[in-house]
């Protein structure tokens, strides 16, 4: 209870604080889905950034330097999947390491352990239980101005965390309120599944990439980009998916400004 409380004062005081023009040009610059929010969005997803900037750990690897305009800029992608939801603050996220493009880890770890890894020697991300989140900067920049064909490297990464809001395990299904709501789910994203997995087999390659069909944790992270990124397609081709998702998110991109590339 005194450490829930601490933690409400502390993000009282961090809100009380006037959100800075340069992080309004930076959204501006390198995050064109905020453009799309209604201003009631818009504004909650500036409350969110300020908190999510203010208590994670940020670190620059290989010569790499945070600025803020690393952090905002990650910190507004990663925000908006949550922007629908309920004081989701992604606590359980410590710390997020940025290095400059693509790098190469040293280990190897499964789902099973906690841990979802991107690519194989060389990576441009990893998300780590209760660890931290780590991003390629190139690519989050790709991802934010939207030129990146429908992928981005934060949603995708933080997808991950959400599913992880579960616990150790990566199942592919994010914390669900109702058990009509995980009912459905499971209805509609079991066979979906299946049916990626069969049309990537015979080289059938459509809205969803078949690097959804790995497993069922990367699904969700690639389902998750193209809700955000291509949602009026999604909502054509795979409507029962789209209706599963933006009842999960609480939100509803189709309805938002046409994107370009769609």
């Amino acid at each position: 209870m005194f450490l829930n409380w601490l933690k409400r004062r502390r993000r009282k005081r961090i809100l009380a604080q006037t959100f800075p023009d340069a992080w309004n040009a930076i959204l501006e610059a390198n995050v064109l889905h905020e453009q799309q929010l209604s201003d009631e969005l818009r504004a909650r997803l500036r409350r969110l950034i300020q908190v999510f900037v203010a208590e994670k750990n940020w670190e620059g690897c290989n010569g790499f330097e945070i600025t803020d305009e690393t952090k905002v800029t990650i910190a507004a992608q990663a925000c908006l999947l949550v922007v629908g939801l309920q004081n989701v603050y992604f606590d359980h996220v410590l710390s997020i390491l940025v290095y400059p493009n693509s790098y190469v880890a040293q280990t190897v770890e499964t789902t099973r352990g906690g841990v979802v890894v991107e690519g194989g020697n060389a990576r441009l991300g990893e998300a780590w239980w209760r660890g931290p989140v780590i991003l390629s900067w190139s690519d989050v920049l790709s991802g934010g101005r939207r030129e990146s064909s429908g992928s981005n490297l934060v949603f995708h990464e933080f997808a991950h965390q959400l599913d992880m809001m579960n616990g150790r395990t990566v199942d592919g299904t994010p914390p669900l309120k109702t058990r009509e709501q995980l009912r459905r789910w499971v209805e509609v994203m079991e066979p979906e599944y299946r049916r990626l997995v069969e049309d990537c087999r015979r080289g059938h390659h459509r809205l969803i990439d078949c690097y959804g069909a790995t497993n069922v944790a990367e699904f969700f992270a690639v389902l998750t980009e193209v809700f955000f990124e291509r949602p009026q397609s999604l909502n054509m081709h795979h409507r029962q998916v789209y209706d599963v998702l933006s009842d999960y998110f609480r939100l509803d991109p189709a309805s938002w400004t046409k994107l370009k590339h769609e």
